[in-house]
């Protein structure tokens, strides 16, 4: 079964460079996540896309870090990336 922490690393897999550095960029920015906490900038300036995804966990926890993905991928215009999130969510848990 796919956890969802996988399902957050295959989905920042799918990001180049420069889509992973403005994904990072947006974790950091305050109130820019709403409800959710931003990442400080020193967690991320050299995370690669693993680190990423355990400081997505730690700060807001696994259910909250697919929705803050979500929120990102849907300010940089990556509607697919989304669809395929929930399309895997819920292939995984049959709901």
């Amino acid at each position: 079964m796919t956890t969802p922490k996988e399902i957050l690393l295959r989905t920042l897999e799918e990001l180049g460079k420069e889509e992973f550095d403005k994904f990072k960029w947006y974790l950091n920015q305050e109130g820019v996540l709403e409800d959710f906490k931003s990442i400080p900038k020193s967690r991320l300036e050299d995370a690669n896309r693993v680190n990423t995804v355990d400081q997505m966990v730690q700060i807001n926890g696994t259910t909250n870090a697919i929705k803050v993905t979500e929120k990102v991928l849907m300010k940089m215009n990556k509607i697919e990336l989304v669809r395929k999130i929930s399309r895997t969510i819920k292939e995984c848990t049959g709901k």
